[in-house]
């Protein structure tokens, strides 16, 4: 039997050993905590920051910089302008001169139609009415020979004009709108010199049989 104060030494050496042991355990946890902290701390950065943006291909570029949406409606608001927009400037004046031939044919039909109408109602209350005789020196002299039924005649083919001019107006102005538009669309359109044609003489797997096959090559 082993004297009491050896056991007691025995005793308090694995007490301090194991009570070592476990402040040992403690102090690692405690060191590896913040590091689990600095990690996730270092993945919240890295999860934070933005994805790098795609580059922008030929298509999206050309799209980008000739909205066809913007094309139309500057064309829609001033003539021309989708056109500039689009930097085809030699198509302004087909636009303007269009409109211009247009416009002029407008004026033309609507100044005669109020000189007509005006010889017609003179004739006409001189004729009924027995008044206006005084007006007679202000119609034109080409029309003072004209009977009524012919100021008539004429009177109703030129409001009839004005309507044609005004929708010949309106349709220009629409195909500009729709040429700018267009325009706009075809600048995506691909003609760089990755588009090529070949003849490949050979067998050809889709068709099963030897022949002469076109090739389409786009991109690289």
């Amino acid at each position: 039997m082993m004297p009491r104060p050896l056991l007691i030494i025995l005793f308090l050496l694995l007490f301090s050993g194991t009570g070592t042991a476990l402040l040992a355990q403690e102090e690692v946890i405690v060191k590896e905590k913040p590091k689990e902290k600095e990690k996730g701390k270092k993945n919240k950065v890295i999860d934070s920051i933005p994805p790098a943006k795609k580059p922008m291909n030929h298509y999206d570029s050309a799209f980008a910089a000739h909205q066809p949406k913007k094309a139309a409606i500057r064309s829609a608001l001033l003539p021309g302008l989708g056109q500039i927009y689009n930097k085809k400037y030699w198509k302004l004046p087909i636009v303007y001169g269009a409109l211009g031939i247009s416009g002029g044919i407008f004026f033309y039909n609507l100044k005669n139609y109020k000189d007509t109408r005006f010889a017609y109602k003179v004739k006409y209350n001189m004729r009924v009415l027995q008044t206006d005789s005084a007006l007679f020196s202000k119609i034109k002299p080409n029309l003072q020979p004209l009977g009524e039924e012919s100021l008539r005649f004429y009177r109703n083919q030129f409001r009839r004009d004005i309507d044609y001019s005004v929708l010949f107006m309106i349709l220009i102005w629409g195909l500009n709108v729709v040429d700018a538009a267009v325009d706009a669309h075809l600048k995506t359109f691909d003609v760089s010199p990755d588009l090529s044609f070949q003849f490949k003489p050979g067998y050809s797997e889709l068709a099963r049989t030897n022949g002469l096959s076109l090739i389409i090559k786009i991109g690289k």
